[in-house]
């Protein structure tokens, strides 16, 4: 199933940015739904974003549209998440995630549709 590392995490500031990245290893990101999952405290994990790397369409929740975006650097075997106008409700732990259905893009790439997990950066939005 290879492995996936989390870096990019942090403190920052309400209105702030932060960029995630995710190293793949074990296989390579040609035909695979990729996403990026939070858990807030005490909430349950939901997928903020997800991407079909072989069509390109995206998903992203309500709640971060227009701020969050998702892409794919296969020269490195990446993926990241660029957060941008970032607020408090989007603290939490970040753990990008990978399926060989890219289909479950359409419906928001559910968890119990990825085979790999990585074991995430904690992020926190806070002045």
């Amino acid at each position: 199933q290879g492995q996936l590392v989390e870096s990019g995490g942090g403190l920052v500031q309400p209105g702030g940015s932060l960029r995630l990245s995710c190293l793949v290893s074990g296989f390579t990101l040609d035909y695979y739904a990729v996403a990026w999952f939070r858990q807030a405290p005490g909430k349950e994990r939901l997928a903020v974003s997800c991407m079909n790397t072989h069509v390109g369409n995206t998903y992203y929740e309500d709640s971060v549209k227009g701020r969050f975006t998702i892409s794919v650097d296969r020269t490195k075997n990446e993926v990241s998440l660029q957060m941008n106008s970032l607020l408090p409700e989007d603290t939490g732990n970040y753990t990008c995630a990978a399926g060989r259905n890219m289909v479950v893009v359409y419906s928001g790439c559910p968890s119990y549709a990825m085979e790999s997990w990585g074991r995430g950066t904690l992020v926190t939005v806070s002045s």
